[in-house]
């Protein structure tokens, strides 16, 4: 897993501190995923989670296609291009899993959920056209740290709606530790990035917050 231990010592501190905040942060340690991983979790859950990450995410351009047209780091052009490509897939995969779903679950508050998962979107369209150095980076970063545990819930959609998972062409974790390393290269770049990555874990726990409040609201109709 890009969290390995080994990984990180191998790479060095600044990579840590991503990785760290991904482990401590990110979608896997919160309630709703591990909920949507049960065995006989209800169809319409899952189908409101798959609309939602849809909503946020599956837009072009999107969080690392921004990053790629204001990142000011040569060293990290490479990474992005490649991450934005694999992106490309993920959406193509989101749109596929949206239209498998069927429609939007009913849920009280449906007009509340939709200004929440906008206002979201449009934080992450800022955060991703910072022009702090470092900043659009480090929310990338945490994107495609975070998206492993996001892909988990997605895949387990597809085999209940009948889509075949297909296999991800996002970089790989050592990719990604190894640039982390490499842009580091100031105080102030590492802190900027942390920043970035920080940003992106919020929202995506505001997402799964508001879908977590969405089921219960669902189950209380």
């Amino acid at each position: 897993m890009a969290f390995d231990s080994a990984l990180e010592r191998r790479i060095g501190g600044s990579w840590g501190t991503i990785a760290m905040l991904a482990s401590d942060d990110g979608s896997a340690t919160h309630a709703m995923p591990r909920l949507l991983a049960r065995p006989h979790v209800a169809v319409r859950d899952l189908a409101d989670a798959v609309h939602a990450l849809c909503a946020l995410h599956g837009r072009h351009p999107g969080v690392i296609d921004y990053a790629l047209e204001h990142c000011g780091q040569n060293s990290a052009l490479d990474w992005l291009e490649s991450a934005a490509v694999g992106f490309t897939d993920e959406r193509a995969y989101l749109a596929r899993l949206t239209a498998a779903a069927g429609p939007l679950p009913s849920t009280p508050g449906q007009a509340e959920s939709e200004a929440a998962i906008s206002a979201q979107r449009h934080a992450l369209d800022m955060l991703a056209q910072s022009d702090r150095a470092g900043c659009a980076t480090g929310a990338a970063i945490a994107l495609i740290l975070d998206w492993a545990a996001i892909r988990e819930t997605l895949d387990i959609a597809a085999r209940r709606f009948g889509v075949e998972p297909p296999a991800s062409t996002l970089p790989d974790g050592f990719e990604t530790a190894s640039l982390v390393s490499a842009l580091a290269e100031t105080p102030a770049i590492e802190r900027a990035m942390a920043f970035g990555a920080q940003q992106i874990l919020a929202q995506h726990r505001g997402l799964w917050d508001l879908l977590e409040a969405r089921a219960s609201a669902r189950n209380h109709q």
